[in-house]
């Protein structure tokens, strides 16, 4: 990632300086700014040399492993380093230790910024999509810079100033909270074609190109299409088949759905995707699980033609679930911290560069524009239509999966987050019967003001003991 955003400065013609601790990856940086430039880029071996060779006020990016690294990253860096200089930290942090950070550093007058990045190592080389938050001085510093070196779309660079102290962290973490209960969906849609549908890897790869094609264009669906389409070079068959079904992750989705709690926001498509993750891990226990329990669910016939176009109205359903979810952490949170986000802008950076880009990003980007205080993706006229419209198809997809015994856990959940929060009324009112019988809680009424409790059990064995009397 740093190796491919120092070559994407240099190549939009910035002078940069890189510096690594080893000296070989130093050197093959050297390397490639001369095969691919050449680039105006040198090559320092000590922070010293490294500092000392940028041009006053320095702003200095770093991509280290989050955590402790960091920490020592800025030691070596900020010893050489003078007031008005500024550190900008490139990783996925935790948004808590970046606040830290800036108090720390600017006790010697050092600026900071935390900044997301997304898009791999590809978006780091061709534009990324940034999310710089902290110094609003610094950010104006290298403004140009970020500008130019971002994933461009036709409303503009995708960066902006995000907001103060940690946000650009957050934001960036609750970006691959999306991206968790994203990449959760279209499994399941694939798993649903595949072992429903029995559809093969070939047919597959079709459909997502041509769903890629539609409203469902996006970064995710155009590189599942390809990924079917690859041959095993060590088999027959195709590689996917060949992959061991557990899934790696580095803690931002974990940190997304622990924030959601914190803010009692309701985020159930990105923790069912975490709960999945956590699941796939238990690959020993799962086989065991299966010769035990046998194959569940009824196997009955299918209309192909018809499944593949219910999972694409459930998909695309299941995604505005999701991405309502994520907004509607990031607005909490801005509450909370007198951010002040703008989240259509967080929408339209996204638009490019990044893992979880996508078409439908804009309308997302003109749904905050119509109203900035939207309560809600799923009550903007336009996307409350579009459920409404897919509502039926939706169902079917997920009837259909637990009849065949197929887990999709993050459609589920979004259909029942959509199923919940449309209800003017829900049975929470026999939970809080349940809460004031148990721990006198008290519970509100629907056609008076105040606080009440009730002696619940006492009046119920009344009632019983006058029955019992009326029946004698």
């Amino acid at each position: 990632m740093g190796q491919n955003l120092a070559l994407n400065i240099a190549e939009k013609g910035f002078p940069i300086s890189v510096y690594n601790r080893t000296t070989s990856k130093v050197d093959e940086t050297l390397q490639r700014a001369q095969n691919e430039g050449p680039f105006p880029l040198s090559g320092h071996y000590t922070p010293r040399d490294f500092v000392l060779s940028l041009q006053r006020p320095r702003s200095v990016i770093i991509l280290v492993k989050a955590g402790s690294p960091v920490d020592q990253t800025i030691a070596a860096l900020s010893e050489h380093m003078e007031s008005g200089d500024c550190i900008i930290d490139g990783g996925n942090e935790w948004y808590e230790n970046t606040e830290r950070r800036i108090q720390e550093v600017s006790n010697r007058g050092i600026l900071y910024l935390g900044m997301g990045v997304s898009g791999g190592e590809e978006g780091a080389r061709n534009g990324p999509s940034l999310m710089p938050g902290g110094s609003f001085e610094a950010y104006n510093n290298i403004k140009d810079i970020l500008e130019k070196v971002a994933a461009q779309v036709e409303d503009g660079p995708c960066v902006t100033y995000i907001g103060e102290g940690g946000a650009g962290n957050f934001v960036k973490m609750v970006h691959n909270g999306i991206e968790y209960g994203d990449m959760q969906l279209i499994s399941e849609a694939y798993d649903v074609l595949k072992n429903v549908g029995g559809l093969s890897n070939e047919e597959l790869g079709e459909i997502f190109g041509e769903w890629n094609r539609g409203e469902l264009e996006s970064f995710l669906i155009e590189i599942t299409s390809d990924i079917f389409k690859v041959k095993d070079d060590l088999a027959d068959g195709e590689l996917v088949d060949k992959i061991l079904d557990k899934t790696g992750m580095k803690g931002t989705g974990k940190w997304t759905v622990q924030q959601a709690a914190e803010l009692s926001v309701a985020a159930p498509t990105i923790a069912a995707s975490l709960d999945c993750r956590y699941l796939s891990g238990l690959k020993e226990e799962r086989e065991n699980a299966a010769e035990i329990l046998k194959e569940a669910g009824l196997k009955s016939g299918i209309d192909k033609k018809r499944l593949i176009d219910d999972v694409r109205q459930a998909l695309y359903a299941s995604k505005i679930c999701s991405y309502a979810q994520g907004m509607n952490l990031l607005r909490a949170k801005s509450i909370e911290k007198g951010w002040n986000l703008n989240l259509g802008e967080m929408a339209r950076i996204w638009k490019g560069g990044c893992i979880i880009r996508a078409v439908f990003l804009d309308r997302i980007k003109q749904a905050y524009q119509r109203n900035p205080n939207l309560a809600s993706l799923i009550v903007d006229p336009e996307f409350a239509k579009e459920m409404v419209q897919r509502q039926a198809a939706w169902r079917r997809v997920v009837g259909t999966a637990i009849s065949a015994g197929i887990s999709t856990p993050g459609m589920c959940a979004s259909l029942a987050y959509f199923d919940t929060y449309r209800r003017a009324r829900l049975p929470a009112n026999l939970v809080q019967a349940q809460r004031d019988l148990f721990g006198a809680h008290t519970y509100e009424r629907v056609d008076r003001p105040g606080a009440f409790h009730t002696e619940w059990t006492k009046l119920a064995r009344n009632s019983n003991a006058a029955g019992v009397h009326a029946l004698n």
